[in-house]
């Protein structure tokens, strides 16, 4: 089929051929995660195509353009403003990050005051009950009992808290662990709170558990009621849920994986300071 020359469009079919030709050309989807991600990869790869309804939507909106090489194999590249839109993205992940470690810093040094130890980017082992296993069968001449319930196998799934505390003590029974969560975008909240095995992994290591939020992001009835809640602005931390409080012990792997880390310590602290020895005698 021969291209339409400019002076064929005449009279009304020309003028609604050339509206529909600049509707196609025109046509430029608002670019949602997965567009973002198809060209982040397009411009990290060879670019072949793939020929999903994704890549006709970047081809169709001008985010991708097409090229062949010597032999006829088509591949792909990212327009200029595809570009400026993977920069752009970049730009608002590193605010987010900054804004994320800034708060997480605050939130580690308001611990540290309230006279705790504190460790960052901990990544620790956290076991939570599984799925019911199938029913052991009796042995010869032994009687099955009905009403047992079926034995769950512990899982083990890892956690990383921002911000992992206990009280600076030498009694075991008064550690207190304590886990703060931050999160400063409301995308990063809802991603959290879909995937319940992170909470429940939080709750198991800790007796408290919090999340620290950017004030705005969430209402609070979003958050699980077995869970604190922070709001954070410029001027502080402000409770708007007090975490429950459980009785809890440190298993001997989360000793293993505190003494192995290296706690933060305080910029006016001195690292030879004896245990109560800011009590007095």
């Amino acid at each position: 089929m021969e291209p339409l020359a400019p002076e064929s469009l005449t009279g009304v079919a020309g003028i609604a051929g050339l509206a529909s030709l600049t509707s196609l050309t025109s046509f430029r989807p608002a670019l949602s995660p997965a567009h973002l991600k198809r060209l982040h990869d397009v411009w990290r790869s060879a670019g072949w195509p793939c020929g999903d309804a994704l890549e006709l939507e970047l081809l169709a909106g001008g985010w991708l353009t097409r090229h062949w090489d010597d032999a006829g194999r088509p591949s792909l590249r990212a327009s200029d403003g595809a570009l400026q839109q993977l920069a752009a993205k970049r730009r608002r992940h590193q605010q987010a990050l900054s804004a994320h470690e800034s708060l997480v810093a605050r939130v580690a040094l308001e611990m540290q005051r309230a006279g705790r130890v504190v460790w960052r980017g901990l990544s620790l082992r956290a076991p939570l009950p599984g799925f019911a296993a199938a029913p052991k069968q009796p042995a010869p001449g032994e009687t099955q009992h009905s009403d047992e319930p079926p034995p769950t196998p512990t899982r083990w799934v890892t956690a990383m808290p921002d911000v992992f505390s206990i009280r600076n003590t030498t009694v075991e029974d008064y550690v207190e662990p304590v886990v703060h969560e931050i999160k400063v975008s409301r995308s990063d909240l809802r991603a959290d709170l879909m995937r319940a095995d992170k909470g429940l992994a939080y709750l198991a290591l800790s007796g408290q558990c919090w999340y620290v939020l950017q004030r705005g992001i969430a209402q609070l009835e979003e958050v699980p009621a077995h869970f604190g809640v922070m709001w954070a602005d410029p001027q502080g931390l402000e409770v708007a849920r007090s975490a429950p409080r459980r009785a809890m012990r440190l298993g001997f792997a989360v000793w293993m994986a505190l003494a192995k880390a290296r706690a933060e310590q305080r910029p006016d602290e001195d690292g030879q300071t004896l245990l109560g020895a800011d009590q007095g005698p």
